[in-house]
């Protein structure tokens, strides 16, 4: 019989986790053939979860969970599920209920068709915000413009990985983990499924949008080092642009005019000063990523789990 493993990242998610195991035991009451387990990943909560976890872990023998010393992140706990599960598929999904789980027959069924990767591309339904569906817009079209893999506009972390991908992705030994890139990054035969994502069940969400620019620079620089390219680019052109008041000098010499303009000259100044530090920044963050890998901590502790 084969096992499907289903990994469920959870942080604060006291309320939405019985909701979530109790979804998944319907779809796979209505089917026969697979064997399964749900492997919530508790990523330092500081609400009831783990305890939660616990009780159900007691209850039902497919519930299982690995408890973080503290918060390491989203995709530190997708990727501590991915090196814990032992199913011959594995299933990612978010522990809000928005990703719906009657979906997963269906991504099942792609993978008994071959497809070694089944993801899903997310729709949102008419109620989100105009913002919000415009900054989801460019965050991907900005993944898509500056990093070597190409992400469609909705792509999310809900996804079927076969175990021989679940295998590779778990060998690859990134300190800074971005899984959705990964994944198209390592190729294999991918199928996408798109899905209207539900409302929360309960809670708010933990996506900032100061984590979503975080997330985005995470994604650019795991993939690409165009943001170097763009940095040396800027370094030409602005190291040629003065060559252009060379005249107007020249003019002012000649003519012994005197040449004025405090104010302007200022604000040229500011203005390289700021393109001066964000070039610096764009090295200093491929220097950090550099740092923290040499250093080889692992991305996350485990501080007990039940497996």
């Amino acid at each position: 019989m084969k096992k499907i493993s289903i990994v469920v990242p959870a942080f604060n998610e006291e309320e939405n986790i019985p909701q979530i195991r109790q979804a998944v035991a319907e779809v796979f009451k209505s089917t026969s053939g697979y064997d399964y387990d749900i492997i919530f990943i508790n990523d330092g909560s500081r609400d009831r979860t783990q305890s939660i976890l616990e009780d159900l872990a007691e209850k039902f023998s497919e519930v299982k969970y690995i408890e973080f010393s503290r918060n390491f992140g989203h995709q530190n706990a997708v990727k501590a599920g991915l090196d814990f599960a032992d199913g011959n598929a594995v299933i990612s999904m978010d522990g809000d209920l928005q990703h719906p789980p009657e979906m997963i027959l269906q991504m099942i069924q792609k993978w008994e068709q071959g497809y070694d990767i089944v993801y899903t591309i997310r729709k949102y339904s008419k109620n989100i915000s105009y913002f919000k569906r415009k900054s989801s817009d460019f965050f991907y079209y900005l993944l898509s413009s500056l990093s070597d893999v190409e992400l469609e506009k909705g792509s999310s972390d809900f996804r079927l990985m076969d175990a021989s991908v679940v295998e590779v992705i778990r060998n690859s030994g990134e300190s800074d983990i971005f899984l959705r890139g990964l994944v198209k990054w390592v190729g294999f035969k991918q199928f996408a499924i798109p899905f209207v994502a539900a409302d929360r069940f309960s809670g708010s969400s933990k996506y900032s949008f100061k984590r979503m620019i975080k997330f985005a620079f995470t994604g650019i620089t795991a993939f690409s080092v165009k943001p170097l390219y763009l940095a040396a680019y800027l370094g030409f052109f602005f190291s040629l642009l003065p060559l252009l008041y060379i005249p107007y000098v020249i003019n002012a010499f000649i003519h012994r005019t005197q040449i004025s303009g405090w104010a302007s000259l200022i604000m040229t100044i500011v203005f390289f000063g700021g393109v001066q530090l964000i070039i610096l920044g764009i090295l200093g963050i491929y220097m950090g990523k550099i740092f923290k890998q040499m250093k080889d901590r692992p991305i996350y502790i485990v501080r007990s789990k039940k497996l």
